[in-house]
């Protein structure tokens, strides 16, 4: 089967420079819904496997399959939780607004679908702080699922009755981390908990909880309506199905586009983006915690194997960032070390000290101040044993280690026009060798 036509921005008109909120009668009048209705003739657990063998990953990032993820909840253990994960705070990635701002009631018929296929009580849509507008386009939307029997009423052959409520962040780019958003759910500091136990035994509230993103949610209407295989068709053997993918950065084209996981980044940016503005150089290609690509990887699968075969982290949002020849990697990687110090919860020490001191050292290399044991320095801290990778409670220290030792690794020339030879443990020495 070969990919036609979009399946989650089909709705979205061809000019979309205009906002439209689309409404319950409008969605309803493109094939809306019909695949939540199928969903309550399925008994839940024909779901679930219905959802797993479509192949269907994790879209906000991480790429756990979503159906095994469901497996995790324990049995006959009530009320269950459903926590949807709209923080969307990853830069670069607007993936999950462009849906909501289009096609609101997509990200409803998933949380219907989900939330009777594993008898969820109540779902909360978790969203970033910032979006003021998408969160006036959820609550609207939500009331007219009310209106029309979508939330509020008993499940078929159930007692019961599912709820769902928006939650709106605080701006910590922590939230997006699993557990650090359950706890800013619950009232409290989000840091993020330690694990075990898992959110699908001890989740919200202490209640098994399932978390999904967005993106992955809006998926299951089409795998209900069409069937596992039909999702399956699209894609590669190991990362299923389409994917929302922003482009942004130095293309002549930026803008939130779909196609098949899978398609090399070149064709992202050469088709939908009309190319790049100057010569490429690098991309981040979902997410600055992903780490970068380098200029010999212009056509880098974007799929769930990239961080197998390019030496990065892993596929992240898909939300590519280009940048092209006159870009300052150094500059780059300071600005990206500068937003996580800045948003470590400082909870754990390694990621509290660690970011902030390659900050240090990435503004004193920039500032002319910079010597060659900074650089061994930098490498130590992004890949020795018990410095910052796999030392800390959540992966922001491992997506700080990424971007690091990516645009280290792969771009070490930009880095050498700052580090001097004549420096000496950072005392510069002047041509008759008198320190300076």
């Amino acid at each position: 089967m070969a990919f036609n036509a979009p399946v989650l921005l089909k709705r979205i008109p061809d000019d979309a420079s205009q906002r439209k909120l689309y409404k319950y009668d409008d969605y309803v009048a493109t094939g809306g819904y019909a695949a939540y209705r199928k969903a309550l003739t399925m008994p839940p657990v024909g779901i679930v496997n219905l959802v797993k063998d479509s192949g269907l990953r994790g879209r906000g990032g991480a790429g756990f399959p979503c159906g095994v993820k469901w497996t995790f909840l324990p049995k006959d253990i009530h009320p269950r939780y459903l926590a949807v994960n709209f923080d969307e705070s990853e830069p670069a990635t607007f993936k999950d607004r462009y849906l909501c701002d289009y096609d609101p009631h997509v990200i409803l018929e998933g949380i219907a679908i989900a939330a009777f296929a594993n008898a969820i009580t109540t779902s909360y849509i978790f969203i970033r702080g910032e979006y003021h507008y998408e969160t006036k386009i959820l609550e609207e939307a939500v009331k007219e699922a009310y209106d029309h029997g979508i939330f509020g009423v008993k499940h078929p052959g159930a007692d019961i009755v599912h709820h769902c409520y928006i939650h709106r962040g605080a701006g910590a780019y922590i939230c997006g981390e699993e557990t650090g958003l359950l706890e800013s759910l619950e009232g409290k500091r989000g840091w993020p908990r330690i694990k075990p136990p898992f959110p699908a035994v001890a989740g919200a509230f202490a209640k098994p909880t399932i978390i999904n993103n967005v993106e992955t949610l809006a998926c299951l209407p089409y795998i209900i309506e069409n069937g596992a295989q039909a999702f399956k068709a699209m894609g590669t053997a190991t990362s299923s199905g389409p994917k929302l993918m922003g482009l942004s950065g130095h293309v002549n084209k930026p803008g939130c586009y779909e196609d098949e996981l899978g398609i090399p980044m070149s064709k992202l940016i050469e088709k939908y983006g009309r190319g790049v503005q100057g010569r490429y150089k690098s991309a981040f290609h979902g997410g600055i915690s992903m780490g970068v690509l380098g200029p010999d990887q212009y056509d880098a699968p974007l799929d769930f194997d990239i961080g197998k075969t390019h030496n990065v982290l892993g596929l992240g949002t898909a939300c590519v960032t280009v940048m092209n020849d006159t870009t300052d990697m150094v500059r780059v990687a300071r600005n990206c070390i500068r937003f996580f110090s800045h948003e470590s919860c400082g909870q754990c020490t390694p990621c509290r000290e660690g970011a902030a001191w390659m900050y240090k050292m990435l503004t004193r290399i920039l500032d002319g101040r910079g010597r060659p044991s900074d650089l061994d320095m930098l490498m130590e801290l992004a890949l020795a044993q018990g410095a910052m990778p796999g030392t800390t409670i959540c992966g922001l220290a491992d997506g700080t280690n990424w971007v690091i030792k990516t645009i280290l690794q792969k771009f070490p020339d930009d880095f050498k026009k700052y580090i001097k030879s004549d420096m000496v443990q950072g005392v510069a020495v002047a041509a008759d060798g008198v320190k300076v």
